[in-house]
């Protein structure tokens, strides 16, 4: 009995995450379709709120030179743009950096100014301190390795304009810069654009659901204290106050026209540490959160906290637990070989035939449900649809999406251990950066 409910939870687990990413994928391509063909013109805007731009920098002095002339460099007008630099507790040349870039003849006149900050609370330490002092009527969030498209923040202010009293942030789409560098950089370019393409997409034109991604938004600078400002020492400061945005009643809008261009890691160590700690925050945002499935939250809070739900916890789940039981089983059928009178654990009636098939079956609905989602993703970026992408989606479900899998187990423990031992959990590993 025991294992017969322990296979009608690996199977309820694996149809929610697979009809979840079902409805993601249908909602992503009616809105391509949709969208695809239209052409995005530059026209002068009803008008131009004052934006400040928040540039958190932890020891970033190889990359933040690019991203600050980035900044300085967008179609935006320079009198209602002011630059806010935190170099945050560096012991590198980052401010150094920042100053050299503002410096040049081009930039001299601009509102830009260089914090050097000792204090804590990491990024969003850096952003409660910024929204002391911010004039802009927006804040805007660039990490040090997000380099914007000239045109990133005209759209995420046409955006916010268009419904002013509801769109309380706006987001855009992030881009893998250094896509081509290794199998791991092309992996991580994958699941971003999938990520961007697919679940951004679908969740905004089906639900008018918004997530602020760490990089590449605006947020009203207002509503932010109204709310509460952003949780110091947060894993994942983005996750935390969406989900206070969307308590709120209000909206986060989606600009797909805005890109900005961020540098992925290239080692497995670094990409490793980086993810455990996306994935730890994540799981203490749903873990903070999961009350409001049976609370009188919004529907839009409950809806958003089922989906993390069935991502970080049941998708996992199905992996594990069907995982487990193939290799169960296989040990004991190869047991039984030796000794007919040993009984296979996982079975349905008197063999164990139907449910291997049932697994077999949910397998490659998986593996197919995975390439869909590449394919329709990558066909919506120009030069991203090709053979040699297909092959790597193939390659990359064997491999980049099981290592996953092991990252989010240790963040499970991780964040299971820190709850029993009191101990602090939210420890930053900073990404190593590459020029």
């Amino acid at each position: 009995m025991i294992f017969q409910i322990l296979m009608i939870i690996t199977l309820i687990a694996i149809w929610s995450s697979l009809i979840m990413s079902l409805t993601t994928l249908i909602g992503a391509t009616h809105f391509w379709l949709k969208h695809s063909t239209k052409v995005a013109h530059i026209t002068p805007l009803a008008s131009y709120p004052k934006i400040t731009i928040v540039v958190p920098a932890h020891n970033e002095e190889i990359v933040i030179a690019q991203t600050l002339e980035a900044i300085l460099d967008l179609n935006y007008p320079a009198d209602q743009v002011e630059i806010l630099l935190y170099a945050d507790n560096c012991d590198d040349e980052t401010a150094e950096a920042m100053c050299q870039v503002l410096r040049k003849p081009a930039y001299r006149n601009r509102n830009a100014q260089v914090i050097e900050r000792t204090g804590k609370g990491g990024k969003a330490g850096v952003l409660n301190d910024a929204l002391e002092i911010a004039q802009g009527d927006f804040i805007g969030v660039y990490d040090a390795d997000a380099m914007p498209e000239k045109n990133a923040l005209y759209f995420l202010v046409k955006k916010a304009i268009e419904n002013p009293d509801r769109y309380m942030a706006v987001f855009g789409r992030n881009k893998t810069r250094n896509a081509e560098q290794n199998f791991l950089t092309k992996c991580i370019n994958q699941e971003i654009v999938v990520t961007q393409r697919i679940q951004h997409c679908a969740v905004w034109h089906m639900f008018k659901i918004g997530r602020i991604p760490g990089t590449n938004f605006i947020i009203s600078r207002d509503f932010v204290k109204s709310i509460g400002v952003w949780r110091d020492g947060a894993l994942t400061e983005d996750t935390d106050i969406s989900f206070k945005i969307m308590q709120s009643g209000k909206l986060i809008a989606l600009a797909y026209n805005s890109e900005a261009f961020q540098q992925e890691p290239e080692t497995v160590h670094d990409y490793y540490f980086q993810r455990l700690r996306w994935a730890k925050g994540n799981y203490q945002v749903v873990l903070h959160n999961f009350k409001n499935l049976f609370n009188r939250s919004n529907w839009r809070v409950k809806l958003e906290t089922f989906y993390y739900t069935c991502t970080f916890f049941l998708f996992n789940a199905a992996i594990i637990l069907s995982d487990l039981i193939f290799f169960v089983n296989i040990c004991f059928m190869a047991a039984k070989l030796f000794n007919p009178a040993i009984v296979i654990p996982f079975t349905f009636g008197s063999n164990n035939e139907l449910i291997m098939q049932v697994l077999l079956i949910n397998w490659i609905l998986m593996i197919v449900l995975h390439m869909l989602q590449n394919g329709v993703a990558l066909s919506t970026q120009f030069g991203q649809a090709t053979t040699k992408q297909v092959w790597l989606s193939l390659a990359s479900y064997f491999t980049y999406a099981q290592l996953f899998i092991i990252v989010s187990v240790h963040a499970v423990i991780s964040v299971c251990l820190d709850a029993l031992f009191h101990r602090n959990g939210n420890i930053w590993v900073k990404t190593k950066r590459f020029d």
